[in-house]
């Protein structure tokens, strides 16, 4: 009995530590930010404009704003939980081909954007970039676009304001639903700092949001964006999935490249 007592302690205490260092580390579980030097020159194949803006609390927010001539509208992009706007050049040639300007943001701490990261400071700087897209664009012009973590921001965004349509491609359900996905033994109600309520954000969107995800995505399960398509009230909205599609690269899927065509029609 006493050895049992004693492997019960031993256990309590090495899953007490596991808690502390994932409270104390959870943001290295999430982000896996990309940097590059701030004297790093873009590359696209359109014509494009780098800029800054600054925050309340001074971190300074890096993004590209691709460009052409009578446009449709722009895109407000907001991309996943690594990498950096370097790598989103096929992002930017799918949204020229379809006729519409694009705004492809790096969160704090990613590619040349300073700060400290927090789910408040993050929607604050959503915001940010969208004031200053309604400086240059028409609200109905604006269109969110969201992938992976980005959903999260995006869909929140969305519910704030009123653009033309929402875009998720690979959407979570709720951070704190994907965490006890991946972390099953860990309560990542109590631990998370990091929430983005998806689920609660899409039911105050009023605009059409179109949903794609791949049925074989190991990173964020098929299910959770079946179910976050279930509580979006009303009918204006599509899912589309992409069969065999996986967590990235579903842009090589015809059915992807079907519903983009809707989509931006």
């Amino acid at each position: 009995m006493k050895r049992l007592k004693k492997i019960a302690l031993v256990l309590f205490i090495l899953y007490a530590l596991l808690v502390i260092l994932a409270y104390n580390f959870q943001e290295k579980l999430i982000f896996i930010p990309s940097k590059m030097p701030a004297n790093h020159e873009y590359e696209f194949c359109q014509y494009f404009e780098e800029f800054y803006l600054t925050a309340e609390d001074g971190a300074k927010l890096n993004a590209v704003h691709i460009k052409q001539d009578s446009a449709k509208g722009v895109v407000l992009y907001f991309h996943g939980n690594s990498g950096n706007i370097s790598h989103l050049g096929h992002v930017a040639n799918l949204l020229s081909r379809k006729g519409y300007d694009a705004i492809m943001v790096d969160y704090r701490t990613y590619g040349k954007s300073t700060g400290e990261m927090s789910e408040q400071a993050l929607k604050k700087d959503a915001q940010l970039f969208y004031n200053h897209t309604l400086t240059k664009y028409e609200e109905d012009e604006i269109v969110l676009y969201g992938r992976s973590f980005g959903t999260g921001i995006a869909s929140g965004l969305a519910a704030d304001n009123s653009p033309r349509k929402l875009i998720l491609e690979s959407p979570f359900y709720s951070a704190i639903e994907l965490g006890k996905h991946r972390f099953p033994i860990l309560p990542i109600d109590w631990l998370s700092q990091y929430r983005f309520p998806s689920h609660e954000y899409v039911k105050q969107v009023k605009c059409p949001v179109y949903i794609f995800h791949g049925t074989e995505d190991a990173i964020i399960p098929y299910e959770q964006a079946e179910d976050l398509y279930a509580v979006i009230p009303g009918d204006n909205k599509k899912f589309y999935r992409i069969e065999g599609g996986g967590h990235n690269y579903l842009q090589d899927f015809d059915g992807f490249k079907k519903g983009m065509e809707e989509v931006f029609n």
